[in-house]
């Protein structure tokens, strides 16, 4: 069980709000980068229904679902972000990463006193002071949950994006360069949604 020893040490420095935050998507070849940001207040407590929070790519689809649904029942304050295909191709994926974190900032109702983030690298000409931390998502649970948002809500996308260019399994493998997904891709080209930025596309696109 992840716990808030991050979040109340900054409490204990006066921060009022915590935002946590984290990003799903820079890897595939295909979609967008989705942000989430979550806000904890000062005094707040991890319940029962939460205490499964955990990175999001160590828990099932299944269980992302589940706890999707009580994050947002339970946590007030959520912000999403999302940067399309076109934008990562124009910027490279890291700034459109943290444009996306912007977005998800910027989406909140209450903005945070101080941000926490998973990486390595702070945001960029970001007001708010913040702390990046390497391997957060897996460490803190405002991060943590902040994952589990970003993974949600980014595979809902791939989900629909299938129905509209079926030939590429994206129900699968969410776009990313999985051995199914670089077949479908030799075999039937790029399609609109694919990052033209990304080696395995480049190639296929000239």
């Amino acid at each position: 069980m992840l716990n808030l020893t991050v979040e109340n040490d900054l409490f204990s420095q006066g921060c009022r709000l915590i935002g946590g935050l984290d990003e799903a998507g820079r890897g595939p070849l295909a979609g967008p980068v989705v942000a989430a940001c979550i806000i904890l207040p000062a005094g707040f407590t991890i319940g029962e229904r939460l205490a499964k929070v955990n990175d999001s790519k160590k828990l099932t689809a299944k269980k992302r679902e589940e706890l999707f649904e009580i994050i947002l029942g339970e946590i007030a304050g959520v912000g999403v972000g999302i940067c399309d295909h076109l934008t990562i191709d124009r910027i490279n994926i890291l700034q459109a990463s943290f444009l996306a974190m912007k977005k998800a900032i910027g989406a909140l109702k209450e903005k945070p006193d101080y941000i926490v983030l998973d990486g390595k690298f702070p945001i960029p000409n970001l007001s708010l002071r913040q702390k990046p931390i390497i391997g957060g998502d897996s460490k803190v649970f405002s991060i943590a949950a902040a994952s589990i948002i970003a993974k949600v809500t980014r595979d809902r996308i791939m989900l629909k994006l299938h129905e509209t260019f079926p030939d590429y399994g994206f129900d699968q493998h969410k776009g990313y360069g999985t051995k199914l997904h670089l077949e479908r891709l030799e075999r039937f080209g790029p399609c609109p949604i694919h990052r033209r930025s990304f080696a395995p596309v480049t190639r296929l696109s000239c």
